[in-house]
């Protein structure tokens, strides 16, 4: 275990809205059950900017943002026995203890310890920061602040990766596109040349798409309101569009209008109440399957009549597309590596910044421009 205190470049904000300040921050050595590693890929989720704007929760700064990324690890703390110096890992935002009921239930991903918690700025071990700037704190962001060279994460939120993989690209894998990839594979299982609807074609609904290509869909339906999405949609498997605003009727009900009654399976990738109402009726009853993955405003209310449940269709939500981080993240790395999965994780990268240059990505993602911007740490 290394007892150095690091000076390191980080990306802080200071305050909600405004431009990351790059600047040298103190970063602790890894305490128990914990690890300091260093990060060489960030990449800018929706996630961030969300925090980063502080316009739906409790803001809290000056904070490093970033969650998506891959390293290396340098050092680690007490306890740590699976993880030594030099392993190639994703931080993931939230955990596998591997201790709890959630980590020993076959069916959840939920853990009670290392679930996520976007108000704790700090480390679980001793409620302390391992980010300072003159003996003064810095708070942490979901478990894994990588908008810093280096970083000290719960060893519990690490998936340790086959080091042939290229990080520059598996970092995607370590939030968006994993959750929306696993809420149709593992989630919605959508069998062979069955129907899928996929609401939001952000990033996380692009892969919901490409789960629903590589599963072998027969139809995969998009619905967004920016119809400048559709063209980038088709690349990864998108064969027909609806844009709601095009109808003057409720767009499940031109969806089952397409699709002879409902499509076999959808996912809803928004967090729009009317979206997830909409995911649900336009599935098929008898053996529909509707899967929730975009988070809802606090005051929403989901409202769809009984009947709709009755007639057999399945409501389901997902969180992190129900992948446990160590235990199944390695293996989605091994089957890209392999090509066992024919998932393309380049086309989700449309932008590649160098770290001195991460205010560019935050610019690209609110101008709509940008699927995912790798920054580079060490350019």
């Amino acid at each position: 275990m290394s007892h150095w205190l690091y000076l390191v470049a980080a990306a802080v904000a200071w305050e909600a809205g405004k431009p990351l300040v790059i600047q040298e921050v103190e970063v602790a050595p890894p305490q128990k059950n914990e690890v300091r590693l260093r990060i060489l890929f960030t990449s800018l989720c929706h996630t961030d900017v969300y925090f980063w704007e502080a316009k739906g929760q409790t803001p809290l700064f000056p904070r490093i943002f970033g969650h998506e990324a891959g390293g290396i690890v340098e050092s680690v703390g007490e306890g740590v026995t699976d993880l030594q110096p030099g392993d190639h890992v994703l931080p993931v935002f939230t955990g596998e203890c591997g201790e709890c009921r959630h980590c020993h239930s076959e069916e959840s991903n939920m853990c009670d310890l290392l679930r996520i918690n976007t108000d704790r700025g700090v480390m679980i071990n001793d409620g302390q920061s391992r980010f300072s700037i003159n003996g003064k704190p810095i708070y942490h962001f979901v478990g894994t602040s990588t908008f810093s060279e280096y970083t000290v994460v719960h060893v519990g939120c690490l998936a340790k990766i086959n080091p042939a993989a290229p990080l520059d690209k598996v970092c995607v894998l370590s939030c968006g596109i994993s959750t929306g990839l696993g809420a149709t594979l593992n989630v919605a299982k959508p069998k062979k040349g069955q129907t899928v609807a996929v609401f939001g074609l952000g990033a996380v609904g692009l892969a919901a798409v490409e789960g629903a290509r590589i599963a072998g869909a027969s139809r995969i339906i998009g619905v967004d309101l920016n119809p400048v999405r559709f063209a980038e949609a088709k690349k990864f498997g998108c064969t027909e569009f609806v844009n709601p605003k095009d109808y003057d009727k409720p767009v499940q009900q031109v969806i089952a209008d397409m699709t002879d009654g409902g499509v076999d399976r959808s996912v809803e990738c928004t967090g729009s109440i009317q979206a997830m109402i909409s995911a649900f009726e336009c599935v098929h009853d008898g053996w529909g399957v509707a899967v929730l993955v975009g988070v809802p405003n606090k005051d929403d209310a989901f409202k769809t009549h009984p009947m709709n449940l009755l007639n057999e269709r399945t409501l389901k939500g997902t969180f992190f597309g129900n992948y446990k981080p160590r235990t199944d993240i390695p293996r989605v790395v091994e089957q890209y590596l392999n090509k066992e999965l024919d998932l393309e994780l380049e086309k989700f990268i449309t932008h590649s910044v160098p770290f001195s240059e991460i205010n560019k990505a935050f610019d690209y993602m609110l101008k709509g421009h940008s699927l995912r911007t790798i920054i580079r740490m060490e350019d």
